[in-house]
């Protein structure tokens, strides 16, 4: 067995590779991608009834496309009733966060960061109560997300979209692990 030095061994430790402990409710399902030599195709979902069939009693009410430039950081949103679905394609790298604020909750107040694309096709299901927000990784080129929710956006007094500053759980969050 190979001996460290004093101080690499009083620094040493190992990274944990076991499955990390998620946000109760929040569901991830992952998409097949179709490729041959002239691109690739990914579905989606398929609907019934606006019912998405991967993601039980989900009712789709309105789909969105979401552009962020270079390294944005959009966030947080929160929803009081509002279901999100989020895609983004395996071509962007987008960083996820996502916070249980939900009182009560046997995860309150567990964050979990997630990146989405990179090569993955998979939608992140995100319950009412959980914060969300989204830094795109890339230095140059724009991020997309294809999202779907379960309640249509108004601004009257059934507005839905609520907000927490992008660094109420600190400016850390937003940065790539190092290590």
């Amino acid at each position: 067995m190979t001996e460290f030095s004093p101080s690499a061994q009083s620094k040493y430790s190992k990274q944990d590779y076991g499955p990390r402990r998620r946000i109760e409710g929040v569901e991830i399902v992952e998409l097949k991608r179709f490729n041959d030599d002239g691109g690739a195709m990914t579905e989606l979902g398929r609907l019934e009834g606006g019912l998405h069939k991967q993601l039980s009693g989900f009712q789709v009410r309105q789909m969105n496309f979401s552009v962020l430039e270079p390294l944005a950081i959009k966030a947080f949103h929160l929803h009081d009733r509002q279901t999100d679905v989020w895609f983004v394609p395996p071509s962007d790298k987008l960083l996820l966060v996502l916070a249980d604020v939900r009182k009560g909750s046997p995860t309150e107040g567990l964050v979990w960061r997630l990146v989405l694309g990179d090569g993955n096709s998979r939608l992140v299901r995100i319950p009412p109560g959980v914060a969300h927000g989204c830094r795109n990784l890339r230095p140059t080129v724009p991020g997309h997300i294809i999202y779907f929710v379960d309640v249509q956006f108004s601004t009257d007094e059934h507005c839905d979209e609520g907000r927490l500053a992008w660094d109420h759980f600190g400016t850390q969050i937003w940065e790539v692990e190092r290590g």
